[in-house]
């Protein structure tokens, strides 16, 4: 059987151990001898496999590990029967394995499985779309590429932040003598954002939602309006005319205070 990455132990008869492993009994000792045999002619597949997802922050002996345990289930689950190449079943499982890996357990926060899956299709999409355009794509094009929302890669992309988290302990090892914290450059504007709370309430629900995606979110006003369902052109009229009336609000409710 041939194999490009040179992942084959050599002359290896690998259909015939197939399908003499499956011819064997269950519980015949002659099984675990096959089975080694096969896994240890396939390692090099694995590390192989491993090696693209190497840039990952993850180290590579952790990586080959998993791939290898993806090649176990390869060789346990393969039926020879089916007519199928041993390496095109292989390859998928020992890749399936790699990516649950990274979905499942690389995450400092929680997320959900679909958000997880969204943010590796959001990835893979957007490393496609960089070889081809020569330049990063952006959210409508990943979308585009996607088949989905765009709505949906905003959230992909906020969940992906949620993947790495930098621990206190590691920081104040590294950096022993630095110190943390700093004045929070914000808490003048404290009182100001109390005031614009109630305000906001107030507001149309449209217009609560358009000031939220642009100032919250930090949407272009296109991707607000396509969000929305109005045109460029209104949720520009409804931003000034909402920031004039918050405005407006600020000052009456400054004289009043001055009172």
């Amino acid at each position: 059987m041939s194999d490009p990455a040179g992942s084959t132990g050599g002359d290896l008869d690998v259909g015939a151990l197939f399908s003499r492993l499956a011819a064997l009994p269950a519980d015949s000792p002659e099984r675990d001898r096959i089975r080694d045999t096969l896994v240890r002619a396939h390692l090099e597949l694995a590390r192989n496999l491993a090696r693209k997802f190497r840039n990952r922050d993850e180290a590579m002996e952790d990586l080959v590990q998993i791939a290898t345990v993806g090649l176990i289930h390869a060789v346990d689950r393969f039926d020879p029967e089916q007519g199928t190449d041993f390496l095109a079943f292989a390859v998928p499982t020992i890749s399936g394995e790699l990516r649950h890996h990274f979905r499942d357990n690389s995450w400092s926060v929680r997320v959900p499985r679909r958000l997880k899956e969204l943010n590796a299709n959001i990835s893979a999409a957007r490393e496609e779309l960089t070889v081809q355009l020569s330049r990063a794509p952006k959210p409508s094009e990943i979308a585009a590429r996607l088949g989905v929302p765009i709505e949906d890669v905003y959230e992909g992309l906020r969940a992906g932040q949620g993947r790495y988290g930098a621990s206190l302990d590691h920081l104040l090892e590294n950096a022993a003598h630095t110190r943390f914290g700093a004045p929070d450059a914000e808490l003048g504007q404290a009182e100001l954002r109390e005031a614009l709370r109630p305000m906001l309430e107030s507001l149309p629900e449209r217009e609560r939602k358009i000031v939220a995606l642009r100032f919250g979110s930090g949407m272009s006003q296109s991707d607000i309006a396509r969000r929305v369902g109005v045109s460029q052109m209104q949720v520009s009229r409804l931003l000034a005319a909402t920031l004039k009336k918050l405005r407006s609000g600020l000052d009456e409710s400054e004289l009043a205070d001055g009172t």
